[in-house]
């Protein structure tokens, strides 16, 4: 487990994989978004745990297609090589109409590996 604490870095410092994930889910191109995952990918979302490629795959349709929103990636932070926070500021017509998101990054081998999206 990484114990270490993240530290502030510019958006621009992200590895080229997670900015690849990110872009990809903003315009909902779920093939990309997925080639961003290893085979084994865990991704936690809303209390919702989906293990491997398909299940992202599913999770990325459903969550791009149940609301109409736009984000703005707004803060980054690097624990260790493998391990990367990316703050998304989302608006939207979903309940609040706003909000952070901390999409917490481990990677593995070049990939995503684990993926917790937080408020």
């Amino acid at each position: 487990m990484n114990t270490t604490r993240p530290q502030s870095i510019p958006t621009t410092d992200l590895p080229e994989v997670i900015t690849r994930y990110l872009a990809a889910h903003r315009v909902r191109d779920t093939a990309t978004a997925v080639s961003a995952f290893t085979a084994d990918a865990v991704v936690t979302d809303e209390g919702a745990t989906r293990h491997g490629t398909a299940a992202i795959g599913d999770w990325l349709e459903t969550a791009a297609s149940e609301y109409t929103y736009t984000t703005e990636l707004t803060g980054a932070e690097r624990a260790d090589a493998d391990h990367y926070v990316a703050v998304q500021h989302l608006e939207g017509d979903f309940p609040g109409g706003t909000v952070d998101l901390r999409y917490r990054f481990t990677l593995r081998d070049g990939l995503i590996a684990r993926l917790a999206v937080e408020v």
